[in-house]
């Protein structure tokens, strides 16, 4: 498992703050943000809360990913993708993926939902990572629908984003 960043290849861009009531960089997500639909005994799908500031001028809406670069698989695993969050947003409660946010589009996940899925790496793998990343965006809206996954949304925010936020969380199941 690889610990770099699937961030490093992409243009530098100021950093900003995140935090959570609900999570803390580097430390094991709390059962609740495991994922019962993947299978975790007790996970509740529970996206956790998050709050930002610090965004750079400029700022006209939030993209807000959860992304999980050390799962199985040569692409990772989106576990959650909500664009076009307006500028006067800056915070989202605990499970705000299972509920509208005015005026955002919510993405298909790998899960194969819009709302959060949440952390379940595969028995005995180790724990994997699960950036949470905020990045402000230079557009109201980027031209994306919900059709749009979020490699596309991600790749619109090449072109589009001024500024990055990350916490980054872990989860781990026993063999």
């Amino acid at each position: 498992m690889l610990n770099r960043s699937p961030y490093a290849d992409l243009p530098e861009l100021p950093e900003f703050t995140l935090t959570s009531e609900d999570a803390r960089d580097g430390e094991p997500l709390a059962l609740p943000h495991a994922s019962a639909v993947m299978g975790i005994e007790g996970g509740e799908d529970l996206a956790p809360q998050l709050a930002w500031s610090g965004a750079p001028e400029g700022t006209k809406s939030y993209v807000v990913t959860c992304f999980d670069p050390d799962a199985p698989t040569p692409s990772g695993f989106w576990h959650a993708c909500v664009s076009n969050i307006p500028a006067s947003v800056t915070e989202l409660p605990t499970g705000w993926a299972s509920r509208e946010i005015e005026g955002a589009v919510k993405h298909l996940n790998d899960g194969g939902n819009r709302e959060f899925t949440g952390a379940a790496p595969p028995p005995g793998h180790g724990a994997h990572r699960y950036i949470f990343c905020v990045t402000a965006v230079d557009v109201e809206e980027l031209e994306v629908d919900e059709s749009a996954s979020p490699a596309v949304v991600n790749f619109n925010l090449f072109f589009h984003g001024i500024g990055r936020a990350f916490l980054t969380p872990t989860y781990e199941v026993a063999a």
